[in-house]
This record gives structure tokens, sequence and C-alpha cells, in this order.
């Protein structure tokens, strides 16, 4: 099923890409030692290419692997064009010092990913409702996270209501919505990242846009986007309007 998401959007990915990683790409089962407890992931390749990016998928029962509502949002963020071509640029990009290439700032990486799942109209996916359906709901979830994880660590929000919260916005169930909750508690304002850094890129895209008219070329966006790795966002913006200033 993922095979088949990554090769519909294949010529759309050339239009929206001039530059993609070398490092190779697979998609693997997860290993049955932790397939029970493991989630769909990506698993990053070496900078030598020795290694491939790997999009792991567990699979406990084949016969019983059904699609779900979420597979091309979830191929968009974790695999192609998200954290493989993300991660895999950086690395292979020799002219930064190490500690860039391997190195990584929350809201530009997990940002970049949930600006992919945007990408899916432009990719040719969602065209089937169902998976319209569940990108919409991975977005509402990350918007849901902004609303939680701030009220929990301002002290506005117990345990019990940001669980309830959830549960009340969004087709999640308690099991799932204690444990995002948890997560949120374990780790403060890391969920926060993906939103704000999606935001950023949407909003210097649709400004470049306006801005350049005609001179405004997506696939250079993208590029420079990639370009020279994570960084704060701060430094980012700085960065995208010194480009946006050379294409006028």
């Amino acid at each position: 099923a993922f095979d088949q998401i990554h090769k519909r959007m294949e010529s759309n990915l050339k239009k929206m890409f001039n530059h993609v990683p070398k490092t190779p790409f697979e998609i693997r089962q997860t290993e049955a030692f932790r397939a029970a407890s493991a989630s769909a992931e990506y698993n990053q390749g070496s900078a030598d290419g020795s290694r491939p990016g790997i999009f792991y998928v567990p699979i406990l029962d084949a016969k019983t692997f059904n699609t779900t509502s979420g597979m091309e949002s979830l191929f968009l963020h974790e695999a192609i064009p998200g954290h493989h071509y993300q991660i895999s640029l950086t690395q292979e990009n020799t002219s930064l010092p190490k500690f860039r290439r391997f190195g990584g700032d929350n809201a530009y990486v997990e940002g970049w990913a949930l600006y992919c799942e945007s990408l899916g109209k432009e990719l040719g996916l969602y065209t089937d409702p169902y998976q319209y359906m569940g990108a919409l709901g991975d977005e509402m979830h990350r918007a849901i996270r902004l609303v939680v994880d701030v009220g929990i660590h301002t002290k506005n929000m117990t345990r019990e209501q940001a669980i309830k919260y959830m549960m009340d916005n969004e087709a999640i169930s308690e099991q799932g919505a204690t444990a995002e909750i948890e997560r949120y508690m374990g780790i403060p304002a890391q969920a926060l990242g993906y939103k704000i850094g999606a935001l950023k890129i949407r909003e210097l895209r649709t400004k470049y846009e306006k801005e350049l008219g005609n001179k405004f070329n997506l696939a250079e966006f993208h590029d420079q986007v990639l370009k020279d790795g994570s960084m704060p966002l701060a430094v980012f913006e700085k960065k995208m309007d010194s480009w946006a200033a050379t294409q006028k």
C-alpha cells in the first residue's frame, strides 16, 4: 500500500523538488520482536549511503492489515518528502559542519514533516475522501496539541481536563488521549514544534508567492528550505527572506 502511494506521487515530486537525496530509500515491515509496541517510523540512513533510509511499518498480521485513513499523510510526514528528504539532504551536505548535519531543531524538523502532509493534493494524493479525512484529522490533532500542552504547563489544565479536551475535539480513544497527554507532560513543548514550524513554512511560502508573483518557483522554494539544514525558526526566516530578495 505504501509503495503505491510513493509511485502515485513520483511524477509530481519531480515538479516540486529540484534536488532529491542520493541516500537510498526502502519500506520495510517492522521486525517481529518490536512490532507489537511500535508505530510506523522513519529510520535515517547513513551519510555515506551505505545504509538506506527506512520507513518501518508494523504489521502484526498481514491477513488483517487494512488501509487506514491516515496512510497517505503518514507517508508524506515520515517518509517522502518529509523526514527522508530533510534528514538525508542535510546529512549529504558536506559543506555544513557536522553538528549541523547530524543535529536537529524540533520546530524545523517536525514543522517540515507536517508541512509535507499539506502537500498531498499537489502531489496527486488525497483523492480518496477517506484518506483526506485522515489527513484533516491529523492536522486537527496537531492543532489541539497547542491547547493542551500549553494548558498543562501553564497550570491552566489538569491531566484529566487535557484528556477530556482531546476526546471532545477529535476522534481519539481515551487510551490514545491518555498516552498523548502523558507524552506532553514528559516532554514539555516538544509537540508544539510540529504546528508552529509548519505554520511558519506555509506563512513564508504564501508571502513569497504574493511578493514574487510569476517569479516564484515552488521547487526552488522547497530546495531552499532544505538546503542549509535544521535551524531555529527565527534564523530560518531571515535566511529565507534573504533568498526571496534575490528572486525579485
